[in-house]
């Protein structure tokens, strides 16, 4: 059983909802990764979700695209974010590390070679945008024979047959995106969201996370309410990207002010 698996059982047990927020590796400065992990975990984060810097974040606003930029300004690479990973794991062999990215830096290394890296680093699971379930099932063999979790993304414009594809193949838990568009834009429609979360649950078996457009503490409570994982990405990096000289106490009281959100859901 996966770390991410016996986190939402853990959970589930309990009546809680996981926390996942998103960071970018090496933003604002790559020494400050792994002290930011660790003040997730302190702050409430159950699974954390580690951006991969790429100079074509496609799925990404602009608040991630620009996290990707700086970080690759300072030479962030694929194989420094598992080093990262790895200085972590040093101290916390428990919280879960999904890696969140696109296939290039992959294909650069290499997939087979990535994943025995990324499983020797102390990763869970893999996120990567634009591998698509038609073209995954490489990948998901590789990742399930190191027992890595692959995570797939979900949408409101997903039909049926894509949800059963990712049914198939997913394993940890399902991200849907909740809203039509990149990182960081548009209104949340619970109504929307209410609706097919059990679309997916039923489809997949999996646990599902909700994400894009979750900035306070009640849009969270809104959405725990409904899923069983809420994820915060933009409004941490926009926190980071005000206020870099004190990333780490800003970043530990909006993640603790969300985590009272998700919590209030349960009671």
């Amino acid at each position: 059983m996966s770390r991410i698996q016996q986190t939402f059982d853990a959970l589930k047990a309990q009546g809680k909802k996981a926390l996942i927020p998103f960071i970018t590796a090496g933003d604002p400065h790559p020494a400050l990764t792994v002290t930011l992990l660790h003040t997730l975990v302190e702050a409430g984060a159950d699974v954390i979700e580690l951006g991969v810097p790429f100079s074509d974040p496609m799925a990404d606003g602009p608040t991630i695209q620009r996290a990707s930029e700086r970080a690759l300004a300072k030479g962030v690479s694929l194989r420094q974010v598992l080093a990262m990973v790895s200085e972590f794991r040093e101290k916390d062999g428990e919280t879960p590390i999904v890696l969140m990215g696109y296939a290039n830096p992959i294909e650069a290394m290499g997939m087979e070679a990535f994943v025995a890296a990324a499983a020797e680093a102390g990763v869970d699971g893999v996120l990567v945008v634009d591998y698509t379930p038609e073209e995954s099932a490489a990948f998901c063999a590789a990742m399930n024979a190191r027992d890595l979790d692959t995570i797939f993304l979900l949408a409101p414009t997903s039909t049926d047959a894509r949800i059963s594809q990712v049914g198939q193949l997913a394993r940890g838990y399902v991200y849907y995106v909740s809203l039509k568009g990149v990182t960081g834009s548009g209104a949340l429609n619970f109504d929307e969201v209410a609706e097919r979360i059990p679309k997916i649950r039923e489809a997949t078996g999996l646990p599902v996370g909700v994400g894009f457009g979750i900035r306070d503490a009640e849009t969270a409570k809104r959405i725990a309410g409904m899923a069983d994982a809420v994820v915060v990405g933009s409004r941490i990096i926009e926190e980071m990207e005000k206020y870099p000289d004190d990333a780490v106490a800003r970043v530990k009281g909006l993640v603790a002010d969300i985590r009272r959100g998700v919590d209030a859901a349960s009671k």
